[in-house]
């Protein structure tokens, strides 16, 4: 089923609100989701169209770019300071397709002054294991002019 900007999407399932947009190329890859709960940083998306390869389920660089984005949500929220990622590793478990609500489950595992340890498992319905992600983010100190 292609993306219609006049299909209704299925809005996010309770304790999820819109991420606001960071830019265009999240613009263009969106939405995604947050949990709203004290604490809970987990992030979740609908499986689009337009985040599928030809064969109709997640395109693998999506999944990449999901992971990556709910992993800088985590360090965010350990250290409140914007990062950039220095190495991202996933291990693919399972296909994801269209249709189906994905959530990201970050876990901060280490902070060492502005190198910060993460790693996510990425859970589909019913709990069943899509993907893992390890990372380490370098936070960023903001500059003096």
């Amino acid at each position: 089923m292609a993306d219609d900007p006049r299909r209704v999407m299925n809005p996010p399932p309770p304790g999820f609100a819109p991420t606001p947009s960071r830019g265009k190329f999240t613009l263009h890859n969106g939405p995604t989701y947050r949990a709203t709960a004290e604490g809970d940083i987990r992030t979740g998306m609908w499986v689009l169209d337009r985040h599928c390869n030809g064969m109709g389920f997640l395109h693998g660089g999506m999944i990449s770019a999901f992971a990556d984005s709910a992993l800088a949500w985590a360090v965010w929220s350990a250290t409140g300071r914007m990062s950039v990622t220095i190495k991202l590793t996933l291990e693919f478990m399972d296909i994801v397709p269209e249709g189906t609500w994905l959530e990201a489950h970050p876990e901060v595992t280490a902070v060492d002054g502005e190198i910060v340890h993460v790693r996510a498992r990425l859970i589909k319905p019913g709990g069943h294991l899509a993907a893992r992600a390890d990372a380490v983010f370098r936070s960023l100190r903001r500059r003096t002019t």
